[in-house]
């Protein structure tokens, strides 16, 4: 009797066995699925299925698209930068509403999120408000292919500061009708003045400030930035004035051009409002910037250097050190996580215009690294512009702790020609050939979106 009750009770073990492994079988096949691929130049797969998107929103489901949209944009660049990204948690629409309002009440400035999902025969966008319901808007003008292509002439228009006015508020117009204006009478009803976007392929680089509504420019309405994935943002508070800067940089290099402002550059934050240090030229190595962190956590680092958004692999893009070059995939060394840098400035960096690895490399700089957030310049800016646009962000950034209103506050300074190197009593310089730099360029020529509006704020913009 016990015999067969044993066999009977190894026989129902051996099928309850059998019936969990085939359980887990879908579920072991979808994590290889998921699992990294080996290294490529081949752009990682959207990991969207547009038309689960389209049956979501046209059934008014938002949230199962917006939860969709998340893990697949985190799933991409993962698969990118070759690694698991530091968020396993998913943020529901009404988590997102909420933790918008939560913040909004802390900071002062009242936060909406908008996703823009471009597909072959329409663009989405998704607006989550502060603590409202979620809202959808199609735009069948908006075709990936013409939306595209629009979006790479506003910023060709852009990047020549000799550009006439004319053609960059055209295409800037076009942009605002597609992008903006659809939303806009709920974002004017709500009260919204800071906008954080979440951007599709092809997006991610458009230079948002110099969005033109036919009478003013974007930034002059709305203080902006962008996040590569809501999930991905680090919400903890922080006072950003009570830190220090570390301030480094190259003025010459073996093989890339000079930097001659950069010793202005860098002197300058450190003694208009922000303690900290500066290092230059063969003091602005990978080892000091680790030394410096460890003896005082500076929660901001400035890095006024070369640093490239290229297309093909992620081993493709860099940032210049003196003694080495330090790809992207090797961000992590830089050690930015311990304590977490509040901010990452790169005050001479660019992205390759159009090109979908470079889009992901620029707009997951703030994760990648482990800093909160940071600031980065869509193109190369003209090396004394750059130096008058620092001075004055971070003149603002020590009045305004907000880090995207010290942003806009910087740019709408400039495009109304508050801002001159000529005879600038901040701006200081020793030598001749600071003098020569400060004295480079008038009010006029710095209103030129040129000089402002590539400058980005990338991750969380409190």
């Amino acid at each position: 009797m016990k015999k067969i009750k044993l066999t009977l009770l190894a026989s129902s073990t051996l099928s309850l066995f059998i019936i969990v492994l085939n359980l887990l079988r879908p579920i072991q096949a979808q994590a290889q699925a998921l699992s990294l691929p080996v290294k490529s130049n081949t752009l990682p797969l959207p990991r969207l299925q547009p038309e689960l998107i389209k049956k979501f929103l046209d059934s008014k489901n938002i949230n199962s698209a917006v939860i969709h949209i998340e893990q697949g944009w985190k799933q991409q660049y993962e698969e990118y930068v070759q690694g698991r990204l530091p968020s396993n948690q998913v943020y529901e629409v009404k988590k997102i509403s909420q933790t918008l309002d939560e913040i909004s009440r802390r900071v002062g400035k009242k936060s909406a999120l908008i996703y823009a999902i471009t597909t072959p025969n329409h663009l989405d966008l998704i607006l989550i408000p502060p603590n409202k319901s979620p809202i959808h808007k199609r735009v069948p003008a908006g075709k990936r292919e013409a939306l595209v292509s629009l979006l790479n002439e506003f910023r060709r228009n852009i990047v020549y500061p000799v550009s006439p006015r004319s053609q960059y508020l055209s295409s800037g117009k076009k942009v605002y009708d597609l992008l903006i204006a659809p939303l806009e009478p709920e974002l004017q009803k709500q009260g919204i003045n800071n906008l954080i976007f979440c951007l599709g392929g092809g997006l991610r680089t458009v230079p948002l400030a110099a969005i033109y509504d036919g009478k003013k420019f974007l930034v002059e309405k709305y203080s902006l930035g962008i996040i590569p994935a809501f999930n991905l943002l680090d919400f903890r508070p922080t006072d950003i004035t009570e830190t220090q800067v570390l301030a480094m940089g190259a003025s010459e290099f073996k093989n890339l051009e000079p930097l001659p402002a950069v010793p202005l550059e860098l002197s300058n934050i450190v003694t208009n409002n922000w303690a900290g240090k500066t290092l230059l030229n063969q003091n602005f190595t990978l080892t000091n910037l680790k030394k410096e962190r460890a003896i005082y956590p500076f929660g901001i680092v400035h890095l006024a250097t070369h640093a490239e958004f290229s297309p093909g692999s992620v081993e493709q893009s860099y940032i210049q050190f003196w003694d080495k070059r330090v790809r992207l995939d090797e961000l992590k060394t830089l050690e930015l996580d311990k304590p977490p840098v509040q901010l990452l400035v790169l005050s001479a960096c660019r992205t390759a215009l159009g090109n979908p690895q470079a889009e992901l490399g620029f707009a997951g700089l703030a994760v990648q690294s482990g800093a909160k957030a940071a600031l980065a310049s869509l193109w190369s800016v003209d090396d004394s512009g750059t130096l008058a646009f620092m001075t004055q962000f971070y003149e603002k950034l020590k009045a305004n702790p907000v880090k995207s209103e010290a942003l806009r506050q910087a740019q709408i300074a400039m495009l109304k020609q508050q801002v001159s190197l000529k005879d600038n009593s901040r701006i200081r310089g020793s030598d001749s050939s600071s003098q020569e730099i400060v004295l480079n360029l008038d009010s006029q020529e710095l209103s030129h979106p040129y000089y402002w509006s590539g400058f980005t704020l990338i991750g969380n913009p409190w």
